[in-house]
C-alpha cells in the first residue's frame, strides 16, 4: 500500500505531503526503511570470505 493516494483525516491534505503529525506518522510506517545490499556489496562480501578462507587453509 502506497499513501500517494491517501487523504489525511486530521488536516485532508495528500498524507504523502505530511503537513500534520498525525500524516508524518502515517507515511513513516508505510515507508519504514528496509536494509538491502547491492549485488556489488554481496560480491565483495563472498570476495573477502573467499580469500580469508584461502590464507587460514595457507596457515594450516
Amino acid at each position: 500500500m502506497c499513501c500517494d493516494d491517501l487523504v489525511c483525516a486530521r488536516c485532508a491534505g495528500p498524507v504523502v505531503e505530511a503537513r500534520c503529525p498525525a500524516c508524518r506518522s502515517a507515511r513513516d510506517q508505510l515507508h519504514h526503511p528496509t536494509f538491502t545490499l547491492s549485488p556489488q556489496a554481496v560480491a565483495l562480501v563472498v570476495t573477502v570470505l573467499v580469500l580469508l578462507c584461502l590464507i587460514a587453509a595457507q596457515r594450516v
